[in-house]
């Protein structure tokens, strides 16, 4: 019996240029966060080029409703002719409206620190997420995304956070792991699935629980020359 042929889909995630919130140093959440700083879309903008050079086919193009993320994801689109859809549950974690734009400097006098993977059930701050309940919610928004595009090339621009969950996601490792990821304004990180046709017209089922392979992480080559960041105040 022949086997059927094996179907591809690419997730490329990219985390949003320098925001500003990050040159002020203050806690970005959705009602702070202020877009892209110059230098933020000065990184947009050569990963921009750098896709049109490239002329890697993307079927589709999403983003976070973050101010910082969508503008990089409407940079993006302007050049590979992509109009970005949205996600809300694609966003970062979730500091709570105490918290959000609280600067950097003060959150640990107000809310206490503590280490997150210790406590992963307790809110940040007052009104914001626990990690447990961040890596669910963007868990699940990435798992939506990919599936309505089954042997397509998705792109997301998104925040670090949704590419930690990711990581640990996509590659069974669950967030109790102690490792860090410094990931890169505009970088990119690209996961492929392949999986089998389904039978009768159904969709495309993954092969087992994929397996997802991680084919690059942090590829920033397109900011050669440009500032590493904007000079805090």
């Amino acid at each position: 019996m022949t086997q059927p042929e094996s179907v591809e889909t690419r997730l490329l995630l990219v985390r949003h240029g320098e925001s500003v919130v990050t040159v002020d140093q203050v806690m970005g959440g959705e009602r702070t966060c202020s877009g892209l700083s110059p230098l933020g879309r000065r990184q947009a903008q050569a990963l921009r080029d750098r896709l049109v050079t490239e002329a890697m086919p993307i079927d589709a193009l999403w983003s976070s409703t973050m101010p910082r993320a969508l503008e990089t994801a409407q940079i993006i689109g302007a050049g590979i002719g992509l109009d970005p859809r949205t996600h809300a549950e694609l966003v970062e974690h979730r500091p709570g409206d105490e918290a959000d734009g609280v600067p950097f400097a003060e959150f640990g006098d107000r809310f206490g620190l503590f280490d997150l993977r210790d406590e992963p059930h307790r809110p940040i701050a007052p009104g914001g997420e626990s990690l447990a309940g961040f890596h669910h919610r963007a868990g699940a928004a990435l798992a939506e995304v990919i599936a309505a595009h089954v042997g397509k090339t998705v792109l997301v621009s998104c925040h670090g956070g949704v590419v930690d969950v990711a990581m640990r996601g996509l590659l069974g490792l669950g967030f109790g792991p102690r490792f860090a990821l410094w990931t890169l304004n505009t970088s990119i990180t690209e996961f492929r699935l392949q999986s089998r046709p389904g039978r009768d017209g159904n969709p495309p089922k993954p092969v087992g629980a994929g397996p997802w392979t991680l084919l690059r992480y942090n590829d920033a080559a397109h900011l050669v020359g440009l500032p590493d960041r904007t000079p805090r105040a």
